[in-house]
């Protein structure tokens, strides 16, 4: 630190965890402090290539494929596991919050409810969208490379689903999407209609989607159709949703029907 918690110093950086990626894609490229914890949440990859060649999403001692929560601030250096991680005392890495993952590209937490909403990226056909309440106590499996999003894709048919945990919503290439980027759950003051939903879109379709679940049923609506390779999304104090487009712009997420 430099005298100003807003400001960290270059100079003098601390390597917390080093997980080395065997191919250069499928990196997860993710990372947030939980919202009642503190914890850091790691998104990894399975490690790249096409359609997990080293088996790591189902493979419960490698940290790629995976969703990492450690405690960097319990004064342990360089970080301790939460005594309340899922592996802790069985014989697996005790980094694990989640497995099953092949491309985890942006999750977040829903600022009023604590929900997680994970963004996963599919290999031919199908992208997802992944959700863990609150109130879970981690583990799931999302099921890469048995499946992508609700189907079978190793082997192609007849795989074991399980105690596998399935995504909330998926769609298909043939939509003309081809790599979901996962948002944020709108919870600012301006836009009364947006209040709870979940927004989402697709690096190459440029559509952003709308999800929410209403009594005990998840909805998703298309909401905008755009010209832009979404990249990202951001959320700001205020609770207001951005978008960005890798060229290199960023729009606020409105509704054009407010006053």
């Amino acid at each position: 630190m430099v005298g100003n918690d807003d400001l960290a110093n270059p100079n003098d950086p601390n390597t917390i965890l080093t997980v080395d990626q065997p191919f250069d894609n499928h990196n997860g490229g993710m990372l947030a402090f939980g919202p009642n914890n503190g914890y850091l949440y790691i998104g990894l990859g399975d490690g790249g290539s096409g359609g997990d060649p080293q088996e790591n999403g189902q493979n419960p001692d490698a940290l790629l494929g995976k969703i990492l929560r450690i405690d960097t601030e319990s004064g342990v250096k360089p970080y301790s596991n939460p005594p309340t991680n899922p592996n802790v005392g069985n014989a697996h890495p005790d980094e694990i919050w989640h497995l099953g993952t092949r491309n985890p590209w942006r999750f977040s937490f829903d600022r009023s409810t604590g929900d997680m909403y994970i963004g996963e990226v599919g290999q031919n056909t199908y992208e997802e969208i992944d959700y863990q309440p609150a109130s879970s106590t981690g583990g799931e499996n999302w099921g890469w490379d048995n499946m992508e999003g609700f189907h079978c894709f190793e082997p192609a048919s007849g795989c074991d689903m399980n105690g596998l945990a399935l995504p909330v919503v998926e769609y298909s290439h043939a939509e003309g999407g081809c790599s979901v980027t996962g948002g944020y759950v709108y919870r600012g003051s301006p836009y009364p209609r947006m209040q709870g939903v979940y927004f989402y879109g697709d690096y190459c379709s440029g559509r952003i989607w709308g999800l929410k679940r209403d009594n005990g049923n998840w909805y998703s609506t298309l909401l905008l159709d755009t010209d832009m390779n979404i990249s990202s999304f951001g959320e700001d104090e205020a609770g207001n949703l951005w978008v960005v487009n890798l060229a290199g712009t960023i729009w606020q997420i409105t509704d054009p029907s407010a006053p």
